[in-house]
């Protein structure tokens, strides 16, 4: 599981440019996914193989009077709690300001490595300015600039040797499948339901991050781990912002599982809240089930279900092969069914195609409906086969993968999930040079 490193400061010193810098510089950047208040987004980024998770948090300024202020700075503390990593940016045109001062103090009471990092240092001029920066009592300070990535080599290659070690996950080979939503949305009581007053525990093992634990479900005849994000322990400085919690311990959760069981809560939808948790899902290539909670406290006629489930097959686009199940917790109706479609979906983003039985199959749908020509000239494919990755990566050979566009891509994405059935799984195409 990677470690998360959180990046603050006051406001206007170049955090989102940095953050944006960082998580562009790469291949193997998974994206960003915007969170749910202003000057906040999650990011993922890896530097000499060795991966992170990144937070972009809003500026910090103590003792003001502007609410939505104060719930950044709420949120900015709750980042540096959670976070192994702590980037303090500040910036060489204004020098150190009073702002900047509140940041240091608060960091010197953090047992966390701080990189103090100077912004817009792009002439030598600025880089003797910096030097004012030690008087913030933080050691020394790393200086980049943002706008065109100065300094940041150097600056990650010192991040990633100061990260901490995670510790390795304990029966790893078993599917480990993530229950994921907003707060509220009932997972713990879905947790509580699937082990029951009969306690179907086998073991309890200590997840990696603090607030995760993953549970030995052997039941029924399935066995896997559960990550239950839902029994948060309540800091004292959290209080009462379980909102960004709950995207962190997603963040965690999703990162390091086989399947996400996103849970929702039936009376509010599939909300903004839900859709960051679902796309973080898919752009890690996890498997998907969408349980929608409490539907018995939902009013319903004959068209309820399939308007409610049109509703939220809309919003997932253009991924929409994602099973939906409807359940209740409390009443644990379909939960049994949440666990064994669960489970298919596993055996789905696990599944291997022969390459001879694919080529069977998708060679003649491509000869009926080859690619579009491009620039008059033909795209001619010849072969496909299976990549040997965790998920479901296929390659088609051809002339000229240049001019195969992505809704050709989509299109034959659609011909594997209708002949192979890869439900609730993401399926990448790629196309290489024969």
């Amino acid at each position: 599981m990677s470690n998360i490193v959180a990046i603050v400061g006051r406001p206007n010193v170049g955090k989102s440019t940095f953050f944006n810098r960082l998580i562009q510089r790469r291949e193997a950047i998974v994206d960003a996914v915007s969170g749910v208040t202003r000057d906040r987004h999650y990011g993922k980024s890896d530097w000499n193989g060795k991966e992170f998770s990144l937070i972009d948090t809003g500026g910090y300024v103590k003792g003001s009077d502007d609410v939505f202020e104060a719930e950044i700075d709420k949120q900015v503390e709750l980042a540096i709690d959670e976070a192994d990593l702590i980037i303090f940016m500040v910036d060489v045109e204004s020098g150190v300001t009073g702002m900047d001062e509140d940041v240091a103090a608060l960091l010197r009471k953090v047992n966390k490595p701080v990189f103090l990092v100077v912004n817009k240092v792009d002439n030598a001029k600025r880089a003797e300015d910096a030097v004012e920066f030690y008087s913030l009592g933080l050691g020394e300070y790393y200086t980049v600039a943002s706008i065109n990535g100065s300094g940041t080599g150097e600056l990650l290659d010192a991040l990633v040797k100061a990260l901490p070690e995670k510790e390795t996950i304990v029966d790893e080979e078993l599917p480990r499948f993530a229950v994921v939503g907003r707060p509220n949305a009932g997972k713990s009581s879905f947790i509580n339901a699937l082990i029951g007053e009969d306690r179907y525990i086998v073991t309890d093992i200590a997840g990696t991050t603090r607030d995760s634990i993953d549970t030995k479900y052997n039941q029924f005849g399935f066995e896997f781990n559960i990550v239950d994000t839902a029994g948060i322990r309540r800091k004292a400085k959290v209080k009462d912002d379980l909102e960004f919690y709950s995207v962190m311990r997603s963040v965690r959760a999703i990162e390091h599982c086989d399947v996400c069981l996103l849970v929702l809560d039936a009376t509010r939808g599939f909300d903004g809240q839900d859709q960051n948790i679902f796309w973080l899902a898919e752009r890690n290539r996890k498997g998907i089930v969408i349980l929608v909670n409490k539907w018995d406290l939902v009013e319903k006629d004959h068209k309820t279900t399939l308007e409610f489930e049109k509703a939220i097959r809309k919003e997932m686009e253009p991924f929409t092969d994602v099973p939906i199940i409807f359940i209740s917790s409390i009443s644990k109706q379909r939960i049994y069914k949440a666990i064994e479609t669960a489970v298919e979906v596993y055996n789905n983003r696990t599944k291997k195609i022969k390459t001879s039985k694919l080529n069977e199959v998708m060679l003649p749908i491509i000869e009926s409906y080859p690619p579009p020509a491009n620039k008059a000239k033909y795209v001619k494919i010849k072969y496909v086969m299976q990549l040997p990755t965790p998920q479901p990566q296929f390659a088609f050979f051809c002339n000229l993968p240049q001019y195969v566009k992505e809704p050709y891509k989509r299109f034959l994405e659609n011909k594997l999930r209708e002949h192979f059935d890869f439900k609730g799984v993401p399926v990448s195409v790629y196309m290489r040079k024969k």
